[in-house]
């Protein structure tokens, strides 16, 4: 049955924005307990999968951070107006070695 504007029979007051749903509250305080529960058996199954394919091991430790640590967004920073920030930026790495005044002789 399709919504319909104004129909008496919609919670209007329903589940605010941003909240989520019971179900996905639980599952995540499930495998969070499920983790709290086995921090030190993981860390023995990181060290076994390590000694075998140390990079095996990296890749399931990034994986498992992701559920830990959230991901964060890119963000481009501007000035006022959208101004580039960094367009008087300048780096030096050292003497240009196009200009022999400033090469040190080797």
């Amino acid at each position: 049955m399709p919504f319909t504007p104004g129909d008496p029979n919609i919670n209007k007051n329903g589940r605010p924005p941003g909240s989520p749903n019971k179900q996905t509250r639980d599952i995540r305080q499930a495998y969070q307990n499920l983790v709290e529960m086995n921090l030190e058996n993981m860390t023995t199954w990181l060290a076994s999968v390590a000694a075998e394919d140390p990079e095996k091991a990296m890749d399931l430790m990034l994986k498992l951070s992701e559920y830990i640590i959230p991901k964060l967004a890119r963000q481009e920073l501007v000035g006022n107006d959208g101004a580039d920030l960094l367009r008087n930026v300048k780096f030096q790495f050292g003497p240009d070695i196009n200009n022999e005044d400033e090469r040190e002789d080797v």
